[in-house]
């Protein structure tokens, strides 16, 4: 049961509660317009960009990209040092993108849902773990870049 307890596995669930409330509860709202989808391909193409950007700086530094693994070192170069946690950013933009992408209007509110779960769930206790891992190293890094933006 450990694997359900990933990021993926969150967007997916929230991706297909998007699908299934744009399918069948619509409600006759929309938001459909050449603007929106352009907006949502961003999005998702700018989500999976940084997922790209991240396992490559994970690769680089031979790392754990696990969440609830122990990383052997800190990354701090790449697109870490725009973002925190650039991943779980990407999954949020994914998800907003899909929304849009399939105007499901009404699942725009698992957006922030997702992000909450993410920093409850995986963003806090891994920054837990980085501070006590790490310790000034990580409290500097924690100084100059943002968990988001």
């Amino acid at each position: 049961m450990k694997w359900l307890d990933l990021p993926p596995v969150w967007l997916v669930g929230c991706a297909v509660l998007a699908w299934v409330q744009a399918k069948y509860l619509s409600f006759n709202l929309s938001l459909a317009h050449p603007v929106t989808f352009l907006l949502a391909g961003l999005l998702v193409g700018g989500g999976l960009v940084l997922t790209l950007l991240a396992a490559m700086e994970f690769r680089k530094h031979r790392t754990t990209i696990v969440p609830h693994q122990m990383p052997t070192n800190l990354i701090q170069s790449g697109i870490f040092g725009r973002t925190r946690n650039p991943i779980y950013l990407a999954d949020v933009l994914i998800l907003a993108g899909l929304c849009l992408w399939w105007d499901a209007v009404l699942a725009l509110v698992l957006v922030p849902v997702l992000v909450w779960v993410l920093e409850r769930r995986f963003i806090v206790p891994e920054e837990n773990r980085m501070r006590r891992e790490f310790r000034a190293d990580y409290a500097r890094y924690e100084q100059k870049v943002r968990r988001w933006l």
